[in-house]
């Protein structure tokens, strides 16, 4: 991903969530934890807490923290069932995780999960990848995260997805690209 543009992706993703010190931030699906300890870099006083099925990404990820000296709780889980009280964070991150999710149901559990662990008036902020003719055409569709899985990430799709689960506001912020022309969307959901 870092190869692709990743990176600068998450910094706009982090930019457009204003956190604030007070905020309790979520990653799902944080994988080696790269979001995370950009945020904590960004913001020192935000309590920063990931998840993750992996158990080798999150150690790799607690590796990176620790070489960072940056303090941040991972923990291993699965988006759909997510181990967090309700209410209980502020700001919840998906970077590059939704197109992993291989049906619309899993999906929608994922963000009913995600708007349960919201607390009212929390947000969630997603980036992800999105179909686009140059992708379906290309030889590296099927190589950049499989293809097959992008088929109900278009936009509209995915603010249907949102409203589904019960966010009262949820939109489409941007598209953006990544190497090899890879389209990106952002979301903000209420």
């Amino acid at each position: 991903m870092k190869l692709l543009g990743g990176d600068a992706a998450r910094r706009v993703l982090v930019d457009q969530a204003g956190l604030q010190p007070t905020h309790r931030v979520f990653e799902v699906g944080c994988g080696t934890g790269t979001l995370l300890i950009l945020v904590k870099q960004l913001h020192p006083d935000v309590a920063v807490t990931g998840l993750d099925p992996d158990p080798k990404a999150l150690a790799r990820a607690q590796r990176k923290a620790e070489a960072a000296s940056i303090s941040i709780r991972l923990d291993r889980g699965f988006a759909d069932a997510l181990p967090y009280g309700d209410a209980s964070f502020d700001v919840v991150f998906s970077s590059f995780m939704f197109h992993h999710l291989e049906s619309a149901e899993e999906k929608l559990r994922t963000l009913r999960e995600i708007r349960r662990v919201l607390r009212p008036g929390g947000r969630l902020h997603l980036v992800d990848f999105t179909p686009s003719e140059s992708a379906r055409r290309g030889i590296l569709t099927h190589w950049l995260h499989h293809s097959h899985l992008l088929k109900d990430n278009a936009p509209s799709r995915v603010v249907s997805l949102l409203r589904d689960a019960g966010f009262m506001s949820a939109e489409l912020l941007a598209h953006g690209k990544l190497l090899f022309a890879r389209r990106t969307a952002y979301y903000r959901a209420e």
